[in-house]
């Protein structure tokens, strides 16, 4: 914890004056202590501070226990945009500092004063020796430490779980955009090439037609039915051809020819394939016929394109179901490499903004995973979100899954679904490295990491009776999954 930035009055506390005495036995964890038990508080500094002043701060180490004996104190904490969260007030006779002090971890949110503050404030020495000395004082220190440090757990658990939620909206929403747009944008072409070909049909229909233009009509619309996808070409190849074809439309007056070459040259027509309509239809007429012909293949290529989007669109609604609702309810048999998958495709947009090359591994003989437990996705959802925010611009993550025999002896013997996730990002500080699965310990700016997610992998890799490793060094950083494929007995897990 901070020292207070703007204190008044500050003394170490000799004796016990009436009025002290009173305002101490309105503190509920005191208030059954006698006048001369309260002697245990000698030592402690009396603080007086004033409005909008920090007396800790987010992710600071704790040094201090404070008895507030007047004046209201707000618990804030800063997320990444900037914004301050308030979560709630510590008011008149309320104790704080006990949770960080006893389980060593840091102040997880900001304190500031309201207005005018009085104070009793114990070092960690004074905290021990209290702790020690009134036993009355340790038990409702304790018994406030432990309902205080569950609800503390319980809001940051939902933290995580909201931005959890928030990374798979806003994935979600990044990946529906573009195949949303794309069947929007082909819905509103294949409108306007549907006009043209009933304003060109409507041409048609005033011109008695030979039996030779029909069949060369219908050799031609054939063709074009027949292309369930464009031609792929490299960009040379494309170029050359469309030129060359257009060249040869403009050399025989076709309206459009620019236009209408490459959606031609995409289903494999060049000049030879033309040469029929060229002989048969004279003038106007033969620009018609390449018109009409061009908006037949442009529709045909615009429904292919509307398909393809609702069938991603399709594919998105199937991923997030699979990632909302797995695991969930009765005793399931999961598939971890499709698990891995949807998590892949609600992260894909961050994959993309980075242009990262994703390297995958997946064993197709990997057996399904049997149990009750649920939280599978959260695992992978957290490493390879630390993974994408470690990597460069066109940085490298690799999965890979695998098969472990747990023994060598048939009668014993298990199998472990092995998952290795490894990227080629900075790496993880050594000095962090010992407290990365620790509840609230993130290498992340203050507001940006919760360091909640890997304490949660951790803690669902146990349910499902697994473990996690990981190296990491600058350049490669690993983490390793070992998951049972089948939950073991409690007597047999506790023995590996």
């Amino acid at each position: 914890m901070s020292e207070p930035t703007q204190t008044v009055q500050q003394n170490v506390l000799h004796t016990m004056t009436a009025e002290l005495l009173q305002k101490l036995h309105s503190v509920p964890i005191l208030d059954s202590l006698q006048d001369n038990e309260l002697d245990c508080l000698i030592g402690a500094q009396q603080v007086h501070l004033d409005a909008d002043t920090i007396v800790a701060r987010q992710g600071e180490v704790a040094h201090h226990f404070w008895i507030l004996l007047e004046g209201r104190i707000r618990v804030y904490q800063v997320v990444a945009d900037g914004r301050e969260i308030t979560h709630h007030i510590i008011t008149e006779g309320k104790t704080f500092g006990e949770v960080p002090l006893l389980s060593n971890i840091p102040g997880p949110a900001n304190l500031k004063t309201e207005t005018a503050y009085h104070l009793l404030r114990l070092d960690e020495d004074g905290f021990w020796s209290l702790m020690t000395s009134c036993p009355q004082v340790r038990k409702a220190i304790l018994d406030n430490m432990a309902l205080r440090f569950q609800k503390m757990q319980n809001i940051a658990f939902q933290q995580e779980k909201m931005a959890s939620l928030g990374t798979l909206a806003a994935g979600l929403m990044h990946e529906l955009n573009n195949p949303g747009a794309a069947a929007r944008r082909s819905a509103s072409q294949l409108r306007e090439n549907l006009l043209r070909l009933h304003e060109l049909s409507a041409r048609f229909t005033k011109r008695e037609l030979s039996l030779e233009q029909k069949q060369c009509m219908f050799d031609l619309q054939h063709h074009v039915l027949s292309i369930k996808a464009p031609l792929r070409m490299n960009s040379l190849e494309q170029s050359d051809a469309e030129e060359a074809l257009a060249e040869w439309m403009e050399s025989a007056n076709i309206e459009n020819a620019w236009k209408l070459a490459p959606t031609l040259v995409a289903i494999g027509v060049d000049s030879n394939e033309l040469e029929c309509a060229h002989t048969n239809f004279p003038g106007d007429l033969f620009s018609d016929a390449l018109n009409w012909l061009e908006a037949m293949a442009s529709s045909q290529q615009l429904v292919s394109t509307i398909e393809e989007s609702i069938g991603r669109v399709s594919d998105l609604v199937k991923a997030v179901k699979s990632y909302a609702y797995q695991g969930k309810g009765q005793r399931q048999s999961l598939d971890v490499n499709d698990s891995i998958h949807a998590t892949l495709v609600i992260l894909g947009h961050k994959l993309r903004e980075k242009e990262i090359v994703l390297e995958k591994d997946f064993a197709a003989d990997l057996p399904h995973l049997t149990s009750d437990c649920s939280g599978l996705n959260q695992i992978w959802t957290n490493l390879l979100d630390n993974s994408i925010d470690a990597v460069p611009q066109h940085g490298t993550i690799a999965i890979h899954t695998w098969t472990e025999k747990t023994s060598s002896d048939p009668a014993n013997a298990g199998t472990d679904l092995c998952i290795s996730i490894r990227d080629n990002g900075t790496g993880i500080p050594p000095a962090a490295q010992p407290h990365i699965f620790d509840p609230f310990f993130t290498t992340k700016e203050v507001g940006v990491g919760s360091g909640l997610g890997l304490g949660i992998v951790h803690r669902i890799v146990e349910q499902f009776g697994g473990h996690i490793n990981y190296t990491s060094q600058p350049g490669n950083t690993e983490f390793v999954v070992r998951l049972p494929s089948a939950r073991l007995p409690e007597s047999k897990l506790s023995a590996r």
